[in-house]
């Protein structure tokens, strides 16, 4: 039997426009919105969808200040968060909860 080859599934690699990272934010945080931890995370894959060199300089950090930042281990402030929101061009709304 051949085996199949596969590769870990990576998000950044999809989100190719301003459209795709809007609406994969709005998805993170109806999904995860509670989670702090996923929402660092989903910026983490924008981040690096739109290059974290970047995206770090444009939030006022250092590259490997992002990477930590929005890391499995990371623990941003929540100014950092809105840094680099900023940075990638998002916006947060609020609405009422149901």
């Amino acid at each position: 039997m051949e085996k199949i080859k596969t590769r870990p599934w990576d998000s950044a690699e999809y989100l190719k426009t301003e459209e795709d990272v809007t609406e994969y934010f709005e998805a993170c945080l109806l999904e995860g919105g509670d989670d702090p931890a996923f929402i660092a995370q989903a910026l983490g894959v924008i981040a690096r969808a739109r290059g974290m060199t970047q995206v770090a300089r444009d939030a006022g950090l250092t590259r490997e200040g992002l990477y930590k930042a929005l890391s499995s281990d990371g623990n941003p402030s929540f100014g950092t968060i809105l840094r680099v929101i900023k940075a990638l061009g998002l916006q947060l709304h609020a609405t009422a909860h149901a």
